[in-house]
């Protein structure tokens, strides 16, 4: 094996990514060398590249936090393992860790953000919690598709779970894009009845062939007129009026204020997309409805195998969500993305 890695990296805002090579990094005690198999493109490396959100790591710096590959160095434990990198490195050892909240650890380490992640050949991580890919889910998948497991899929997954839904709730999923599309799915998987909300008729068409119940474009309506239309799809469904299970997943202002505007008595709204702006909301719904609003960061890594577990045994398909590019054409994928250019989640695979 040689020791050279490769790493497609961020030196300015905005800027193109650079291809740099090194020498493997030195591994200390618990720590392994994994050969990146694929590394999924997220909302969040968007906003570290081009809309300013500031990275821990100074520049220049490899994103990527969407990461699978293969254990080729360090812990002998875990050599030639494949794996999922989880995108929230916990330490496992602090107050958040041992209350079951080791997704907001204050010591978690994420790739592409606090070290360089996963646009490169290699990168070099903790293995404490690293998520073991076994032969049943590799004979359904490759290994470089199964990467957005690391937060497409898991981060929905936690989320919920938080917002304790339960079969025969209402799930409305605001935003079917890279992550919405799971979050739609995987409440279905749990039973519940569920509302896809978009302003895109291909991503709507896209999850009712794949099982969703309703699916409702919103684009160019008002908020009166959405939830109208939300409430008479609910009784079409047979679901109660009460404690919808409301998910924003846009990651927008106009989407966050839709999901507000939806809440009602008992309602959860789960927040998932992030943006910079700020909605305008009237806060004292929550008290007139006794509703709640939860927030969700990643997900915990004890919670990787039960994603692992429902791709196993059939349960979620991925396939019809995303799509692999060559690494060395991640300036061309990031713009595309940037101008909204897929439909799907894409994947970056090494191909140095």
């Amino acid at each position: 094996m040689s020791n050279k890695m490769y790493s497609w990296q961020m030196t300015e805002l905005k800027s193109e990514f650079k291809l740099t090579e090194s020498s493997f990094p030195e591994l200390q005690a618990g720590e392994v060398l994994v050969k990146i198999a694929g590394c999924g493109v997220c909302h969040t490396d968007l906003s570290f590249w081009h809309f300013g959100v500031k990275t821990k790591k100074e520049l220049p710096l490899t994103l990527g936090h969407e990461i699978s590959g293969e254990v080729v160095a360090g812990d002998t434990s875990w050599l030639g393992k494949k794996v999922i990198i989880p995108a929230v490195l916990p330490c496992g050892d602090c107050e958040l860790c041992n209350k079951g909240r080791s997704n907001m650890c204050q010591n978690q380490l994420m790739p592409g953000n606090d070290f360089d992640g996963g646009f490169a050949s290699h990168i070099k991580v903790p293995s404490k919690f690293l998520c073991p890919v076994d032969e049943k889910v590799l004979a359904k998948y490759p290994l470089e598709k199964l990467s957005i497991i690391a937060d497409a899929i898991s981060t929905p997954y936690q989320v919920l779970e938080k917002s304790e839904l339960e079969a025969g709730d209402l799930a409305i999923v605001i935003g079917v894009g890279g992550v919405g599309v799971y979050a739609a799915l995987i409440a279905k998987i749990m039973g519940a009845k569920v509302l896809a909300i978009d302003i895109d008729d291909e991503k709507l068409e896209t999850v009712k062939n794949n099982g969703i119940d309703a699916v409702l474009n919103v684009k160019g309506a008002d908020f009166r007129a959405t939830k109208k239309n939300v409430r008479a799809i609910a009784k079409e469904l047979g679901v109660s009026r009460f404690g919808w299970k409301i998910f924003e997943m846009s990651g927008t202002k106009a989407g966050q204020e839709m999901a507000y505007s939806l809440l009602t008595f008992t309602s959860t709204l789960s927040i998932v997309g992030f943006t910079m702006d700020k909605p305008n909301v009237r806060l004292s719904n929550l008290m007139a409805f006794d509703a709640k609003i939860i927030g969700t960061w990643g997900c915990k890594p004890e919670l990787y195998p039960d994603v692992v577990e429902l791709i196993a045994q059939g349960k979620l398909e991925i396939e019809p969500y995303i799509e692999t590019f060559p690494m060395s054409k991640i300036n061309e994928v990031f713009k595309n993305t940037l101008e909204h250019k897929y439909k799907k989640r894409s994947i970056l695979v090494p191909d140095f």
